[in-house]
């Protein structure tokens, strides 16, 4: 029997996976984050603080609270990756925990810059992620428990020397 030549094998291959993928097979889904339940699609796609703060925590004001800690440099560097660290101070058991903390830049282009959501499993409520900053502006973290009570960091300036949000 004849040894498939390398040349060959790669066309025949070729033509197989073109096959394939013009019949529909490979076509990816469309990702819509507007279709996962749960998903706050109005709250990232707000354009003003008080609108993005309505549709994601019902609300455009809360009381500040010394247990919601909100950790960032004062001066970034580059707006494109501003470290930013929250902890939330509070029980995590399974009758009184923080469900969900969300990470305000007040004018940013889209103002809701992240959600977490927790379970008493969670152990803690804390993260650290980098966000974008299109220019020096106010941050600010929000924590909400398992019983609809609210609490907000101190919101603080960061001030960027280069926009990262084609700033």
């Amino acid at each position: 029997m004849e040894q498939m030549k390398r040349r060959k094998f790669l066309g025949v291959s070729a033509v197989g996976m073109a096959a394939v993928a013009g019949s529909g097979v490979l076509m990816p889904a469309i990702a819509n984050a507007a279709n996962v339940a749960g998903w706050p699609a109005a709250a990232f796609d707000a354009k003003k603080l008080d609108e993005a703060m309505k549709d994601s925590i019902d609300t455009t004001s809360v009381k500040t609270s010394a247990k919601v800690r909100l950790t960032a440099p004062t001066i970034a560097e580059n707006g494109a990756a501003v470290p930013v660290t929250v902890d939330v101070d509070h029980p995590m058991t399974a009758d009184d925990y923080i469900e969900s903390v969300y990470l305000y830049v007040d004018h940013n282009p889209t103002p809701l810059a992240s959600a977490f959501h927790f379970t008493p499993d969670s152990g803690h409520a804390y993260f650290q992620e980098r966000i974008k900053m299109a220019k020096t502006d106010m941050v600010r973290a929000v924590a909400r428990t398992n019983k609809g009570v609210m609490m907000s960091s101190k919101p603080q300036e960061i001030k960027v020397t280069i926009g990262g949000c084609g700033g």
